[in-house]
């Protein structure tokens, strides 16, 4: 028989990916069993969606990051120059 806990709310701030993952986890087993008492389902759905939110937030960072869209506003690095056709050098 699964144990049951009471729902956690986390403080405000960044958690760990891991963190929220295995939160979700937990309690995607726990509602799987089924059970979960009733009265607990709805306070479990919640806590679901805000460790799901925060996964979701950690990985569209990483996206963001993999994507060259850098949060501290740096340009982008100046392109390489392209051989300069004009210049006669054939």
């Amino acid at each position: 028989m699964p144990v049951m806990t009471e729902p956690q709310h986390t403080p405000p701030g960044p958690v760990p990916y891991r963190e929220a993952y295995a939160r979700l986890s937990r309690i995607a087993a726990e509602l799987e069993s089924g059970e979960a008492d009733l009265d607990r389902v709805l306070p479990l759905l919640e806590e679901a969606r805000e460790a799901y939110g925060q996964c979701r937030g950690r990985i569209e960072a990483v996206r963001s990051v993999l994507a060259g869209d850098w949060a501290d506003g740096e340009p982008d690095s100046e392109p390489e120059s392209e051989p300069d056709s004009e210049s006669g050098a054939e």
